[in-house]
């Protein structure tokens, strides 16, 4: 079974290679103009919108990354700021234990009848933001590989469709030419050979040429079928992927909006609270 496996991988690979191989010289056969080559250009138009629409949601995904980490780092750097403020603040000054419990993040106000502070309203906008825009922004993302290999794969089987036609008509012009042969008075070696033997030679050459002609359609046939297969799905597919971008921009955008309105709402909230100790502590001091 060993030896049966390791047969049908290496037939596999020769075939690939083949493959590869047939590609390659039917590529520089169109590149030097020796070959018609099969165009589509409201398909190229479609796959050229799939790359820009695939670039802008690569840049997306990357800023919306760089926001999320600046979330991070921001808050960080609010704490730090309010524990600054804390130890810097003399103990008889207005509002200490207010300003001291704003530092430790521990000031409970109602908003929204929810009671928040304000270490859980950055985890809130974190998360919130990670939800409802880094992971859906993954999740579109995560259909263009599937479609990008099938394009590719669609360029090969393209390739191997106009092989397949190039190789049938080239058949078929041999055919002809064969015909014409066979229509002309006998060769020497059919002249050589007794008179019954030469009909045999003559339906031997016309069967060769049929059984070349023959296989030759049957790998256009095939080699049709695989490319239309793929190429109805990727021409059903692209204008819907590229049309769904509006509405995930829309969503996405409108997502990060909202919440960042309601954190800096209720945020400021908190920060009035400060502004409002600084303000009587300003007071306190021009009253002196």
């Amino acid at each position: 079974m060993a030896e049966v496996g390791k047969g049908v991988n290496a037939g596999k690979l020769a075939s690939n290679v083949q493959k590869r191989l047939t590609r390659a010289q039917e590529k520089v056969m169109q590149k030097l103009g020796k070959a018609d080559e099969t165009k589509d250009t409201a398909f190229e138009e479609q796959v050229a919108n799939f790359n820009k629409q695939l670039a802008e949601g690569t840049k997306l995904q990357k800023d919306l990354k760089a926001y999320l980490l600046a979330v991070n780092t921001m808050h960080e750097c609010s704490k730090r700021l309010h524990d600054c403020l804390a130890e810097m603040y003399d103990p008889e000054w207005f509002g200490k234990e207010e300003v001291d419990s704003i530092a430790e993040e521990m000031i409970e106000k109602e908003m929204d009848n929810n009671l928040e502070d304000t270490d859980l309203l950055w985890q809130d906008f974190h998360e919130k933001l990670t939800d409802n825009a880094l992971l859906s922004m993954d999740t579109y993302l995560g259909q263009f590989p599937d479609i990008k290999g099938r394009i590719a794969k669609r360029e090969r089987k393209l390739v191997d469709f106009d092989s397949a036609r190039h190789h049938f008509a080239s058949v078929q012009k041999g055919k002809k030419k064969d015909e014409a042969k066979i229509a002309k008075p006998m060769a020497l070696v059919e002249k050589a050979a007794p008179g019954w033997a030469q009909g045999i030679l003559t339906a031997h050459q016309i069967a060769q040429t049929n059984l070349t002609r023959n296989q030759a359609e049957e790998d256009l046939g095939r080699a049709q079928k695989v490319f239309e297969e793929i190429n109805y799905d990727l021409q059903e597919e692209l204008p819907t992927l590229w049309n769904s971008r509006v509405g995930f921009y829309v969503n996405t955008f409108r997502s990060v909006a909202g919440l960042e309105e309601k954190f800096h709402r209720d945020m400021g909230k908190i920060n009035q609270n400060l502004s409002d100790i600084m303000t009587k502590l300003e007071e306190q001091r021009l009253a002196k």
